[in-house]
């Protein structure tokens, strides 16, 4: 090879060396990257009372199931119980699954249903409680292992109040005597005080009556004492 083709070769490489250099200074330039002032990321946080967590609102308050039972829909139930098929059977006489039967379920009492093996932590829920009532079951569908820690049950819950009185309402038409609906109280439904208050303000408003009563009579008993003893306390 002759020093004309090795100069040609050497001019090459050099000339590829150069380029790649050239392209690794260019690319430093554009794709410079900047330093935040701050590090990381500001995350929003509710503010207790604010209403705001990332310009969302805080959930209004709910409705006692008594009250939110008297507008739910047992066909809507029947759509959200499907999510808990794959355990549990709700026909009469079905059998138990990985959880127990759900017929006749309202009313019944907690970890008592014959042929199924409850954890210890519902066997002792239904030593304090003797049924499952509405609002015992709205409680533990909203998250099964917060109401009772140490529940087998993997369930996440039910988080929409609509889901659960939607749920309620059709397990308590799975039976062969449904339990009466629950009656929405007064205060819950027009908002007004209870009426203990009401009593205690008649009180209040019967003291002033009271105390307008003369003093005449006390003084004349007073005077009555003769001279030199000592009035009784």
């Amino acid at each position: 090879m002759d020093s004309f083709t090795l100069n040609k070769a050497a001019g090459a490489v050099l000339m590829v060396l150069i380029l790649t250099m050239g392209v690794g200074i260019v690319s430093d330039i554009i794709f410079e990257p900047s330093e935040p002032e701050t590090p990381g990321y500001a995350i929003a946080v509710a503010t207790e009372g604010t209403g705001e967590a990332g310009g969302g609102a805080v959930e209004d308050a709910v409705e006692p199931i008594a009250v939110r039972l008297a507008s739910a829909s047992a066909a809507d139930g029947e759509k959200v119980a499907k999510k808990c098929a794959a355990c549990h059977d709700f026909n009469e006489g079905g059998a138990n699954k990985v959880g127990p039967l759900l017929w006749d379920l309202v009313g019944r009492k907690p970890g008592a249903h014959e042929g199924f093996a409850y954890s210890t932590a519902m066997v002792a829920f239904g030593e304090e409680h003797p049924e499952w009532s509405f609002e015992q079951l709205d409680h533990f569908l909203t998250k099964p292992k917060d109401h009772i820690p140490g529940t087998t049950m993997g369930f996440a819950g039910l988080r929409k109040p609509d889901d659960r009185s939607n749920i309620i309402a059709y397990l308590r038409e799975q039976a062969s005597d449904p339990v009466p609906l629950p009656e929405p109280t007064a205060a819950a439904e027009t908002g007004e005080a209870p009426a203990e208050d009401t009593a205690g303000e008649s009180a209040a408003e019967e003291t002033p009556a009271e105390a307008e009563a003369p003093a005449e009579p006390a003084a004349a008993e007073t005077a009555a004492v003769p001279e030199g003893e000592a009035a009784p306390e």
